[in-house]
């Protein structure tokens, strides 16, 4: 069986899709030599990314075992995670916690 999605670290709040993956599809990963399984909300291009769990607003979005951005609104388990529900945090000076404008 070709494995559909990727979960690079057992840190990780998302997964990274291996293929074209369609809404509705399930898709079985193993996370921390663990079985889940995720319903996908909405149809995933090769290379995006996809919510294991319910994120909050203002949440970091960890991939690598590391924070890539904070989710601007909630995120459902299983929906597209891309910069409609993502503002990136990395390598931005304007957003760096207690600097002055």
């Amino acid at each position: 069986m070709q494995r559909k999605a990727i979960v690079l670290n057992s840190k990780d709040n998302v997964a990274t899709a291996l293929t074209d993956l369609a809404a509705g599809e399930t898709v079985d990963l193993e996370v921390d030599n663990k079985q889940l399984t995720v319903k996908l909300a909405n149809p995933i291009q090769f290379g995006h990314k996809f919510s294991l769990l319910d994120i909050e607003g203002g949440s970091p979005i960890l991939k690598y075992g590391e924070v890539i951005g904070e989710a601007t609104k909630e995120i459902k388990a299983g929906e597209h995670v891309h910069v409609h529900n993502v503002a990136s945090t990395r390598g931005r000076g304007d957003v760096v916690r207690g600097a002055t404008k």
